[in-house]
């Protein structure tokens, strides 16, 4: 974020000019590659620069009054986006808006030096909590609607070892001895996802795999006996191969994948032997 000469308001996102030409070709092979600009966003130093409630509230994705963007006249609701869309308007400024975001970082310390304003436990949990459910929910940036942003939060394991305020060895779900630092619902059955799922009509327990995929409304005959994809027979590949054909025959959607978390997207083309996905990319 610090290649940014301007974030606020996120509509006159500018890349400082320092980085000129050097940023301009890493971002002109983004564009020709299809690869993406991995970003860092952490609304906790921009709340540490402003400790105002209101201010915590904005970049906690908690009920405020919002920010209205006097480029734009969007009302911003929480920093995340708008520190997302700073960037999203800095690539468009220097004619790379196709250059897809990825956030490499973002997360909250649970704890900190006395004289560091924010961290906490009932912070990070409500930061990085309300950020699942924000990302889940599928609502996109308001310059980015509809596109769930890939996000990895920071971080799996507190970094005891890391010199800096304390607050840069307490942003770990999990401490060193691998005890749980806070239950931030990413457990399965911690959180039901917020994101819309293909309805799909109960089968009893008691009918053939193949035929209680079937009532899903997708064809199965691949995975059936004598069919291209029926070796390995195991659960794992036949559910594979049937959530990738729902998958592309229900409108290619990121929500079309999820199948409660059991499934995911890749860009490798999983298609072996005989057996071809279609679309290859579940």
């Amino acid at each position: 974020m610090s290649i940014l000469s301007q974030s606020d308001p996120p509509s006159s996102g500018l890349f400082s000019p320092v980085f000129g030409d050097t940023l301009k070709a890493l971002l002109q092979f983004h564009k020709e590659n299809g690869s993406p600009l991995m970003i860092n966003p952490y609304p906790f130093f921009a709340y540490q620069s402003d400790p105002r409630p209101e201010t915590l509230a904005y970049c906690l994705f908690q009920p405020n009054a919002g920010r209205v963007d006097s480029g734009s006249g969007i009302k911003y609701m929480n920093m995340f986006d708008a520190q997302v869309d700073a960037v999203h308007s800095a690539l468009n400024a220097w004619g790379f808006k196709e250059v897809q975001i990825v956030v490499a970082e973002t997360g909250w310390p649970y704890k900190g030096d006395p004289n560091e304003v924010g961290p906490s436990v009932d912070n990070a949990k409500a930061y990085n909590g309300n950020l699942i459910n924000h990302l889940r929910s599928m609502k996109g940036t308001p310059l980015m609607p509809g596109i769930s942003v890939d996000t990895y939060i920071f971080a799996l394991y507190d970094e005891d070892l890391k010199p800096g305020p304390g607050s840069e060895r307490s942003f770990g779900f999990f401490k060193p001895d691998l005890s749980t630092t806070y239950d931030v619902g990413l457990s399965k059955n911690a959180q039901t996802p917020t994101t819309p799922v293909t309805p799909v009509t109960p089968a009893p327990a008691t009918l053939p795999r193949h035929r209680q995929l079937h009532m899903s409304g997708i064809d199965c005959s691949p995975i059936q006996a004598g069919g291209p994809c029926f070796e390995p027979n195991t659960v794992a590949s036949h559910a594979a191969c049937a959530m990738n054909i729902l998958y592309q025959t229900a409108g290619r959607n990121p929500w079309n994948c999820d199948f409660s978390q059991t499934a995911a997207l890749t860009l490798t083309n999983p298609s072996y032997d005989c057996c071809t996905y279609p679309g290859g990319n579940l």
